[in-house]
């Protein structure tokens, strides 16, 4: 039996990272599963890594600042599979910069994907799961929006807004037995975070040291260490949580 048996889960920005780690985790747990991303290639490289070893999955090219987009992914999954019962909303993008060094255009980028996304993403399934009065949304925030970070002014601002827009979905839903959840990664070692390495360090490996350091244990996260997390807030077992941060950061904001 796995942790999943049965359920069906839509995983947003799901072709790289933290939503492919998460993807093939929740299918080998039960799941069948809906990737979503703006990247066609890696999606549906996911998807068919899980079919291959005989899971279900399907993948919808989805930008999650469309309306259009969103509304059609929701209604993929449920033509597909009857019913949503996880909204995993994963799907962001980095922002590196301080207020001096941020443009107008960089920041309503990050906003409209990291925000609005999830948003319009919720706005989209949420019907889908008050008929069924079941389902489970995890929002993917991060531990930065406890603690300052240098550089960081509009990827901040829009994971405090995710995790003060979890709270408030948490009240939304409640009765309607859907819960609400963040996550919070501290610097979780990505596809992304090897480009910022190489576009900002002279040597990307001194890069690698210095921004390991910030973790109170010494090594950046892994996507599977994300990926576990999201596992557990998104099964029954965690059947009374709801409106709260799940942090996994390596002790950045607690001790440090």
């Amino acid at each position: 039996m796995g942790r999943l048996d049965g359920k069906v889960a839509i995983i947003t920005g799901g072709a790289s990272g933290i939503g492919r780690a998460s993807a093939l985790l929740f299918a080998r747990e039960g799941a069948r599963v809906t990737l979503a991303d703006v990247e066609r290639a890696g999606g549906e490289e996911v998807a068919a890594m899980i079919t291959e070893k005989g899971g279900d999955a399907t993948f919808v090219p989805c930008d999650v600042t469309s309306p259009r987009d969103t509304a059609k992914l929701a209604r993929a999954a449920v033509e597909r599979y009857q019913a949503i019962d996880v909204l995993f909303n994963n799907a962001g993008i980095a922002g590196v910069g301080s207020t001096e060094e941020t443009d107008e255009a960089l920041w309503d980028q990050v906003m409209a994907v990291n925000v609005k996304g999830i948003f319009l993403m919720t706005k989209a399934v949420a019907p889908y799961m008050i008929q069924r009065r079941r389902g489970v949304i995890i929002n993917m925030a991060s531990s930065i929006a406890f603690v300052g970070l240098a550089r960081r002014v509009s990827y901040a601002a829009s994971k405090g807004a995710v995790m003060a827009m979890t709270l408030s979905m948490a009240v939304d839903f409640a009765k309607h037995d859907i819960r609400v959840n963040a996550i919070c990664p501290g610097t979780i070692h990505t596809p992304f975070v090897d480009r910022y390495l190489q576009e900002s360090y002279a040597d990307p490996a001194e890069g690698l040291a210095e921004i390991s350091r910030r973790q109170l244990m010494g090594r950046l996260g892994s996507a599977e260490d994300v990926a576990h997390a999201a596992l557990y807030v998104a099964s029954d077992e965690a059947a009374f949580m709801t409106g709260a941060p799940l942090i996994i950061d390596g002790g950045l904001s607690g001790t440090k």
